[in-house]
């Protein structure tokens, strides 16, 4: 599922190997807020404020870790 959510923003990035999606500018401020939304819409992890860091978006597997970490 949130495989499905990071393609929602950006269809075209292959996540599972693209690891510097923070460094690349691949998502942006406004990404994440959205990451963020749909990651407590649909999965039911909240994720807070001291958590929102590059490292934690950075690459699809840190993510991952940083919700299943919280959920």
């Amino acid at each position: 599922m949130l495989l499905e959510i990071l393609q929602e923003l950006h269809p075209e990035i292959d996540y599972a190997a693209h690891t510097t999606l923070i460094d690349d500018r691949v998502i942006d401020s406004y990404d994440i807020i959205f990451l963020v939304g749909e990651i407590a819409d649909k999965l039911d992890v909240e994720i807070p404020a001291d958590e929102l860091t590059p490292e934690n978006f950075n690459s699809y597997a840190a993510l991952n870790a940083l919700v299943e970490r919280l959920g």
